[in-house]
């Protein structure tokens, strides 16, 4: 995504102010919302990122989109006016709560199956997630019918495919060897 870094420097400098004035929580849930609305309405994306609106419009846009979040919030819309970088807004808010889920040792394990996790098993997942991290662990169910069966666990930077398609997969490489 572009301006990666700068959208983490902008999320860690929001995350430090937030935490010495005790909102980091609340801001932690305008990101959240923020992420989410831009994602999921690609009319707004369009609208932040293109270069013929003016950086006033698109901040006044904003305030009144997202007129119920926190003041700090607010802020750094005017923040991003100043310094004119309202298209990487979405990878801020992102970053943001990464960092802060980091910061309050959360993990999100995002876990894929044939079909959607029922209650049971998921607290099954969650058990097994409890014993190999020492952070408390949210699940993301994300349903690919490809993978045939059984699941894919990515923890982080770790990942466990226990796909039967992925098995299918091994069992060719070996048959055609």
């Amino acid at each position: 995504m572009a301006g990666t870094r700068a959208a983490i420097r902008y999320a860690k400098a929001i995350l430090s102010m937030a935490d010495s004035i005790g909102v980091a929580n609340e801001i932690n849930n305008d990101m959240i919302l923020i992420a989410s609305t831009i994602k999921g309405n690609s009319e707004l994306n369009a609208f932040i990122q293109s270069p013929t609106i003016s950086v006033e419009v698109k901040e006044n846009a904003l305030l009144e989109v997202f007129a119920n979040v926190n003041g700090v919030t607010k802020g750094f819309f005017h923040l991003l006016f100043e310094n004119k970088r309202f298209e990487i807004l979405e990878a801020i808010a992102v970053a943001y709560s990464e960092l802060f889920d980091e910061a309050n040792g959360l993990e999100v394990a995002i876990v894929t199956t044939a079909i959607p996790l029922d209650a049971d098993l998921e607290a099954k997942v969650l058990a097994k997630i409890a014993s190999l991290s020492d952070k408390k662990v949210t699940i993301e169910n994300v349903v690919d019918p490809a993978i045939i069966g059984g699941f894919i666990l990515r923890i982080g930077d770790k990942q466990y495919n226990a796909s039967i398609a992925n098995r299918l997969q091994v069992l060719k490489r070996e048959l055609s060897n």
